[in-house]
């Protein structure tokens, strides 16, 4: 090996962490080692792999995040003004509630195969069909704003509806993919809190752009300024995700992941796969707690202007406030949580502290719903929100723990079944508990479902598989340093033979 190439092999950046920097020290005394006794060592299962962290990561999780919060700002924004579009599209309210639940409908039988793309194409071609059928959905609205083109507006949504199937479980895989292994959960943070941003701004946005008039013209135009704003916004996302988006580094990030990449793409399979996640007890138990939990959010969001209505008539820009307390809350909830996984990686005692927060949070909610100060609701609100919106990174990132090496969309993708799944129950059964017995009732119908999430997740088994890995591969790493340091120096004090006398 000639000196240039010795140095462009350990070279770092400034962006690298201190665990690839022993990484690429380790490799490059490995390479000098070989040149010494000039003997081929083969690439076993404990070997040490190169690994580097790449700057263009944070572009990467930055532009899904993007494209994520364009797409799930549009899963609430009929929900939070459902007076309004009732009015202009002459429909009753479980109709307009529909328009969310199609989001959660949508996901259960569309995300196996969508799975199977992610493990066969990659990265790059699911956020392409994402965001092309995000931006399919927008330009269908546009045209859908006349009262006799309800139809029209659903099938908008619909391909909205039908993008976040390829967005929603992606967080965790491009962590691990693109993020050190200090990391990743921050970064699952990140991706996830472009889906939160987009929902608090779904609450925001429409009763602001919408105002509640009588005059359908006026109505129609503004919809159609909300609508146009929304489709520019997915056109430009799309045109980044063309020119930008990347499938993968070409190096790993970490040592967890250059063991995946070195699976043969034929030892793969992905019924396998999800047999072998569905014979996993704690996975099938996080599945469970996770579905749970998520569907009292969607319930919440949902039906959040039915319930702010019914106690403080004609306060929709409030209801529209109140939500975004709610995911701004979440927001900063899913990034204190994702840093102080990536720095204790305490796991399931982080989720169930965080899980029984939801509980009592929804209790506190549902108790002074009805007290008649609506600063009170904002802040019970933002502490449902907290600890609810919160539980949505952990989520994922525990999961991917417990069920390591399977591929990070299968996992995910289970758990996001599961919470569509538990959405649709827990809003068509609270919105008519709502409409016979009142909110109280609606919301301690949820607060039974978290005291049994809360009762579950203590029996999940704690088994860190990735992160058991990524220490067995430090070990083998560390072992192999010691016996190259011995060789050198047996080389080094080995007698030399004086050259023959002439």
């Amino acid at each position: 090996m000639s000196e240039k190439q010795a140095l462009g092999d350990t070279k770092v950046t400034e962006d690298q962490t201190k665990p690839d920097l022993e990484n690429h020290v380790k490799l490059q005394a490995g390479d000098d080692a070989q040149q010494a006794d000039d003997v081929a060592q083969p690439d076993g299962p404990d070997t040490l792999r190169p690994t580097r962290l790449y700057k263009r990561r944070w572009m990467i999780v930055l532009l899904f995040s993007s494209y994520s919060l364009c797409n799930s700002y549009q899963w609430i924004q009929y929900g939070i003004i459902n007076n309004i579009f009732m009015k202009f599209y002459q429909v009753d309210a479980f109709t307009i509630d529909w328009m969310s639940m199609i989001y959660m409908l949508t996901y259960i039988p569309f995300i196996f195969p969508v799975t199977w793309v992610l493990d066969k194409k990659g990265l790059r071609v699911i956020a392409l069909v994402a965001t092309a059928l995000n931006c399919a959905g927008t330009w269908i609205k546009v045209v859908s704003v006349r009262p006799n083109l309800f139809a029209v507006t659903f099938l908008g949504q619909f391909s909205c509806s039908l993008a976040q199937v390829f967005i929603l479980g992606m967080p965790s895989r491009i962590a691990s993919v693109w993020f050190g292994s200090d990391e990743v959960s921050t970064a699952c943070s990140i991706g996830v809190f472009g889906n939160q941003l987009g929902i608090a701004i779904g609450f925001l946005v429409p009763p602001i752009l919408v105002p509640n008039v009588d005059d359908m013209d006026e109505l129609a135009h503004h919809i159609s300024i909300m609508f146009y704003i929304t489709a520019g916004v997915a056109t430009l996302l799309f045109i980044l995700v063309v020119f930008v988006f990347q499938e993968r580094p070409k190096l790993p990030p970490t040592q967890a992941q250059a063991t995946a990449r070195s699976i043969p793409p034929e030892q793969y399979s992905y019924t396998s796969s999800i047999l072998r996640l569905l014979r996993n007890r704690p996975f099938i138990l996080l599945i469970i707690t996770y579905g749970l939990n998520v569907g009292c959010f969607y319930a919440v969001g949902t039906l959040l202007n039915r319930m702010i209505i019914e106690h403080y008539p004609g306060e929709e820009v409030n209801a529209g406030r109140i939500g975004l307390t709610i995911v701004i809350a979440g927001m900063v909830g899913s990034l204190i949580c994702g840093i102080w996984l990536d720095k204790t990686k305490t796991y399931k005692q982080t989720t169930l502290v965080v899980y029984f927060m939801s509980l009592v949070g929804m209790i506190v909610y549902a108790a002074t719903l009805s007290l008649g100060h609506l600063w009170v609701v904002f802040i019970t609100a933002g502490a449902l929100g907290f600890f609810m919106t919160g539980y949505l990174p952990l989520g994922f990132e525990f999961a991917v723990e417990l069920t390591y090496p399977e591929s990070e969309g299968t996992s995910s993708g289970l758990l996001n079944c599961s919470a569509q799944v538990f959405g649709i129950i827990f809003t068509i059964c609270q919105g008519k508990i709502i409409d016979h017995f009142g909110t109280l009732a609606g919301n301690i119908f949820l607060c039974v479902f978290l005291l049994i999430g809360t009762m579950m997740t203590g029996l999940i088994k704690s088994d860190l598989r990735r992160q058991n890995a990524n220490l067995l591969a430090k070990a083998a790493a560390e072992g192999q340093m010691s016996g190259q340091d011995y060789g050198a120096t047996a080389l080094i004090s080995q007698p030399r033979t004086p050259p023959p006398q002439a």
